[in-house]
């Protein structure tokens, strides 16, 4: 079909082996230029970031969001930003693009192919936008307009930058990229809407309407953060071929240093509204310089380490931009803070004379020259001592057996009729231990969070056996499972949803007390005990949780579940919503806890390197079902299912060297509906050893639904486990464990 859009190459379906061998050395080229085995051409960079300062008119004061932003990104280059939230990373992002709020006021200069965007009209930024700077939102479904069709949004896109490309070329157009970005079955899905497509799928639809004009640069601002971590994996892979293909430059903004440390050349780390040290990726990783950035990966889990020693957080929180004091901002949060840094706020300074590498640290130099241990600038918080310790014998405090919850799919308003059967949870099976922790793993929909609300509910099953201390629930009484949820408690994902914004902090603790009909004087001195055991000062709880930190807030959650002395703690995703450097925080709380009261968690979590910090146990789901559970050690040092070491293989680690010579397993495809009645295994669409083996294991595969059998120290869902070494070349855990 004829296109006029201009278009560097085909799709990579048509795209011939020597294409691909030029474009992979440029690539490289390109690369080894920016890690310093050549000299950087300094003239001519494609992005200018120029003293950037944005600032905020509010009724308390003006917040300055950016202050003083100083960056480059040349042609081809990968640029990664990062820091916590609040640190200013979206909002320079923003600016570049010209779609801050007209109250905003922007100083400085930005420069685009040498032109600067600041000044331009709403029309003159309306031209660019696409054809030359693109923007990858983080959220999809709010980018995307919920009454047009993907393929109407993506040739739009297409029209509004080639005036003469007609509607049915335009509409070819958009198939041919969905293609690109992977979409199955582009022709059907591009008459989709948003509604219609999972997560991954809308965020592909993003990146082919940003990549649809040839963009000579694309931003993209936290792409991945909501996504599941093999979702995550194809996201970037395309990503990167989408860099490829167009030629552009890509400014990623994250949280995750391990995305970082896979995808990105060069590296911005942001506070407090400024840049507080950038490099090349491998000489920030190897030997950071800035303090912030110290403590950063310090706090961060990582597949390699976890499990192996006791996180380091990050203390304190970020300044209030509306009111900065003079002096450094990170200054009241770091270890090696001297006077000096309370008056004089540091310049990005060259590290050893390093055009490439600097840090805004006034001990900057005696950091680098190894005066100030890097390793030791944080202390390793200690473990509880011995004599704390709760004294547990070993028992079964949770059992899950057979545990089956499917939901009617209904047709119709006045006369509803069922049209399918959605199974949510398909015979789910698990034992928790007294002062152990399970770990719940799996992608999104796999029913993680149905199963723990069945076992919350404390009722009879719609089928299988729930045991609590030994107690079976469908044969209690009103009464006594009123006083069990005195020994099972909850804490959810979001902290600030989860707390009643109308309630000061003391009410919300002690609120399962009064559904218990403690006394009120003892529930204020359990109150006060509660918040002190969580790190938190018992003179804030006549606080509101606005006034709290996130971290803090999580805190709180964590007080009111302990605050009936449970035995066993559901935690749903707890740190999913905390920055990595608070993580670390809540993390060790939480292990320190289990230590001192002896308590049992059941941990639910998309995050593994997270889990394998925590967990003692691990179950993995799949459609409703686990596919493999045991030792968390056997699990991701010697996982048996191809769905686990898929899993273990996505997920990003914050060391270059090591996350640039992994080999991923990327599943093909979404996860399939819990409608879906499947023959056989039911992974077996997305199964990369599916694809290996012989066609008398296939055939037993496609006709034969696998149950759970010891392998190697695991219980595992599959009828070929013990050949796995056919995936062996792509075997994350292994390349991991040597690397660590």
């Amino acid at each position: 079909m004829p296109c006029a859009t201009p278009w560097t190459q085909p799709p990579e379906s048509t795209v011939t082996d020597s294409t691909r061998q030029t474009n992979e050395a440029t690539r490289h080229t390109h690369a080894r230029g920016k890690r310093g085995d050549t000299p950087p051409d300094t003239a001519g960079h494609l992005l200018e970031v120029r003293n950037l300062s944005v600032t905020f008119p509010q009724p308390g004061g003006a917040v300055t969001a950016v202050r003083g932003v100083n960056y480059h990104v040349d042609k081809g280059e990968f640029l990664g930003i990062v820091g916590e939230s609040g640190s200013g990373k979206s909002v320079s992002s923003l600016a570049v693009m010209g779609l801050l709020p007209s109250s905003a006021q922007v100083g400085g200069d930005i420069l685009f192919e040498g032109r600067s965007l600041l000044g331009r009209s709403d029309r003159e930024l309306s031209r660019l936008r696409g054809e030359g700077i693109s923007i990858i939102f983080q959220d999809p479904l709010s980018a995307l307009t919920p009454v047009y069709t993907i393929g109407t949004q993506i040739a739009e896109a297409l029209q509004l930058h080639d005036k003469k490309l007609s509607k049915l070329a335009a509409n070819g157009r958009a198939v041919e990229l969905l293609k690109v970005v992977g979409i199955p079955n582009p022709e059907r899905r591009a008459q989709a809407f948003p509604h219609e497509f999972s997560g991954g799928m809308r965020q592909r639809a993003m990146i082919a309407i940003a990549i649809a004009n040839n963009p000579r640069l694309i931003i993209a601002d936290e792409p991945t953060t909501a996504l599941d971590v093999t979702i995550q994996a194809q996201i970037l892979e395309v990503l990167q071929k989408a860099k490829d293909l167009t030629g552009a430059a890509v400014v990623l903004i994250t949280h995750d240093l391990g995305v970082v440390a896979g995808n990105a050349d060069r590296i911005a780390v942001m506070y407090a509204g400024r840049i507080v040290e950038t490099g090349t990726v491998e000489e920030v990783f190897r030997a950071p310089s800035m303090p912030y950035t110290i403590g950063l990966l310090r706090s961060m889990p990582s597949l390699a380490t976890a499990g192996h020693t006791r996180l380091v957080p990050l203390e304190g929180r970020p300044p209030q931009l509306a009111n900065l004091g003079p002096g450094c901002p990170f200054a009241p949060r770091c270890p090696v803070a001297v006077d000096a840094c309370l008056i004089t706020e540091p310049p990005l300074t060259p590290i050893a004379g390093n055009e490439l590498n600097a840090a805004a640290c006034l001990r900057v130099g005696e950091i680098a020259s190894g005066a100030l241990n890097r390793a030791k600038l944080y202390p390793v918080p200690e473990p509880v001592a011995l004599e704390e310790r709760a004294k547990v014998a070993p028992a079964s405090v949770l059992g899950v057996d057979g545990l089956v919850r499917h939901f009617p799919l209904t047709r119709g308003t006045v006369f509803k009729h069922t049209i399918g059967t959605v199974r949510a949870v398909d015979g789910v099976s698990f034992d928790l231990k007294s002062g152990q922790t399970l770990g719940l793993v799996g992608e999104s929909g796999c029913g993680k969070s149905t199963t723990i609300m069945e076992i919350l509910e404390l009722a009879r099953p719609q089928a299988g056996r729930i045991t609590v201390n030994g107690r079976d629930v469908a044969a209690m009484g009103g009464k006594e499972r009123r006083g069990l949820r005195r020994d099972i408690q909850v804490v959810f994902q979001d902290p600030m949803a989860s707390l009643d914004p109308r309630l000061p902090i003391q009410d919300i603790v002690a609120e399962p007390l009064t559904v218990h009909g403690v006394p009120a004087k003892e529930r204020l001195t359990k109150v006060r005990e509660v918040l002190e055991l969580v790190g938190l000062d018992p003179s804030m709880a006549s606080r509101y949780p606005h006034e709290f930190s996130g971290g803090q807030r999580q805190r709180i959650g964590i007080a009111r579940a302990l605050v009936t002395d449970p035995k066993i703690l559901v935690l749903d995703e707890p740190v999913s919503a905390l920055d990595v450097s608070i993580q670390a925080g809540v993390i060790n709380l939480l292990e320190d806890l289990q230590e001192k009261l002896g308590l049992s968690y059941l941990f639910v979590a998309h995050d593994l390197a997270v889990v394998r910090q925590i967990a003692d146990t691990v179950a993995v789901m799949y459609l409703g079902r686990i596919v493999e559970c045991g030792p968390s050690e056997d699990i991701f040092d010697n996982p048996r299912h191809p769905y686990t070491l898929a899993l273990l293989s996505a997920v990003p680690v914050p060391d270059p060297a090591l996350e640039r010579s992994r080999r991923r397993i990327i599943l093909e495809g979404e996860l399939p509906s819990p409608t879906e009645d499947i023959s056989g295994c039911n992974f077996r669409a997305r199964c990369p050893l599916y694809q290996l083996i012989d066609a008398e294991g296939q055939e037993k595969c496609r006709t034969l639904d696998p149950a759970r059998r010891q392998v190697a120290g695991s219980s595992v869902a599959c009828h070929h486990a013990e050949h796995l070494d056919l995936m062996t070349d792509h075997h994350a855990p292994k390349t991991l464990r040597s690397g660590g």
